[in-house]
């Protein structure tokens, strides 16, 4: 069984993409995100697999993402690192081989290279899919490794090296999907198609 979990944050004015609402403002940001949003979205939905959408807040049943194609729930734990290992775990704990997450970051997202990674996991311990700011945007496992989320500097430019670090250390087979633009700042939505 294939499971793709798909991080996102409860769209609210003022909350979403900070570092791009620094420069560009919060209405301009928060138009942003619904973009990515629903790029991410459509990503999901054309890929074969069980979806799991996590909300960062409180789980919404009357938004744009149907409780019929997304089982919803709310993340956990203090950090990203543990939000995601626990997203992992719970996949596992039911029952799936194949565990891909994605955040909501990433226009480039395409369902293929999701596929990909899903088919790289055939071969491969784990598959990651390289951001340009050196995090990434795609993590994918068989097993739950918890090493992949503990000590990291979340949200910084060595989260993809200390990532391969550990795959190393562990002694895990890695493949690299393409590397692709996140939206962080001005700059990466300047750098994008949107």
């Amino acid at each position: 069984m294939r499971h793709l979990i798909i991080f996102i944050k409860n769209a609210a004015l003022g909350r979403v993409k900070t570092r791009l609402a620094a420069t560009v403002g919060d209405v301009r940001a928060l138009e942003v995100y619904l973009q990515l949003l629903a790029i991410t979205r459509k990503v999901a939905l054309e890929v074969d697999c069980q979806r799991r959408l996590y909300y960062s807040d409180r789980v919404e049943e009357e938004d744009a993402w149907s409780g019929a194609q997304f089982d919803k729930y709310v993340q956990q734990g203090n950090d990203l690192g543990e939000r995601m290992h626990g997203a992992f775990i719970a996949s596992f704990a039911e029952g799936a081989s194949k565990v891909i997450i994605v955040g909501s970051d990433c226009p480039e997202l395409s369902a293929g290279i999701v596929e990909d990674a899903f088919a790289a996991l055939d071969g491969h311990d784990v598959v990651v899919g390289p951001a340009e700011d050196g995090g990434y945007y795609l993590l994918g496992m068989r097993a739950g490794y918890a090493a992949f989320f503990e000590h990291k500097g979340w949200s910084t430019p060595t989260v993809l090296a200390d990532t391969l670090v550990d795959a190393e250390r562990l002694g895990l087979s890695v493949a690299l999907m393409p590397m692709l633009n996140d939206i962080d700042d001005e700059g990466d939505l300047l750098r994008s198609t949107l």
